[in-house]
């Protein structure tokens, strides 16, 4: 029954042209023409000023290694006009049946936990989707930059590189779908459309203050208040983990299992809340 659900959540939502167009497609689209148009207008700009250089100074010089600019990508998949532009679907699939005042017709069809779930799940296979499609024009992106700029292409990927870009997508796809399930709390609470998808946004734009004014409170990265009240922080802290280098090494002890703790604490919570609301609410006029 479950995966009748994520099935039935999943057409409708490929059905909606207009929510999957603008949640899926548009960001990697335009993200991908804004970089390739930027490298032409340096390249046009730059070409000439560039006669007189030294070889190794030239844009062409070097070569481009494709493996770093995929592990580049991977952790930069979960940036804000990902996370805004999916939420378009998300609040589409979380409150439509609100919108419409279809609940009651499918309630009767299956449990109210089984489609709850058939939401989230068609709501993360939809993220899956737009993030592989963004990496997709993140390395399209680093392609045209190498044939506009004359660059010769590489692909170093070994172990280190394949562990970090598995951890990275792991990460963004976890922050990602985190981010989304504030949508699903909003809309059962609210029974508004309206409200799952700008709650989310008010809270990410309030956490994003909050880190700002962290240091007035004596809140510190990697700390239990820090991680717990901010996922985008916690998100951070994994991310400087695997990545290594000068970030990683000033992080204290600990702080990679409290921004574990402080992540899944922000993924389970209004998942699990919006699944208890849900069951105590009278759908008879929905």
């Amino acid at each position: 029954m479950l995966a009748d659900a994520i099935r039935s959540e999943s057409w409708r939502l490929l059905h909606n042209r207009t929510a999957v167009f603008w949640s899926v497609i548009f960001v990697p689209v335009i993200s991908l023409i804004l970089a390739t148009g930027g490298y032409l207008f340096i390249q046009s700009k730059m070409s000439g000023a560039a006669e007189g250089l030294p070889p190794e100074l030239k844009l062409d010089a070097g070569a481009l290694d494709l493996g770093a600019s995929l592990v580049k990508a991977a952790g930069g998949l979960a940036n804000p006009g990902v996370l805004a532009f999916l939420l378009i679907g998300a609040a589409t699939v979380f409150a439509g049946d609100y919108r419409w005042e279809t609940w009651r017709l499918i309630t009767a069809r299956n449990s109210r936990p089984n489609l709850i779930m058939g939401k989230a799940g068609a709501v993360k296979l939809m993220a899956l989707a737009g993030l592989v499609l963004y990496l997709i024009a993140s390395m399209g992106a680093d392609v045209a930059k190498g044939v506009i700029f004359g660059h010769s292409f590489a692909f170093g990927f070994g172990a280190d590189e394949a562990r970090a870009f598995g951890l990275l997508t792991l990460l963004s796809y976890v922050r990602v779908v985190q981010f989304l399930l504030l949508s699903l709390l909003a809309a059962m609470v609210t029974r508004s459309l309206l409200a799952a998808l700008f709650v989310p946004l008010v809270v990410g734009v309030g956490q994003f203050f909050l880190a700002k004014l962290s240091p007035l409170f004596g809140w510190q990265m990697g700390d239990w208040a820090t991680m717990l009240l901010l996922p985008g922080d916690a998100y951070g802290v994994l991310k400087a983990a695997v990545l290594g280098g000068m970030e990683a090494a000033v992080l204290p002890a600990g702080a990679v299992w409290r921004a574990i703790a402080g992540l899944a604490l922000w993924s389970l919570a209004p998942f699990l809340a919006a699944l208890w609301w849900f069951q105590r609410q009278d759908l008879s006029k929905e």
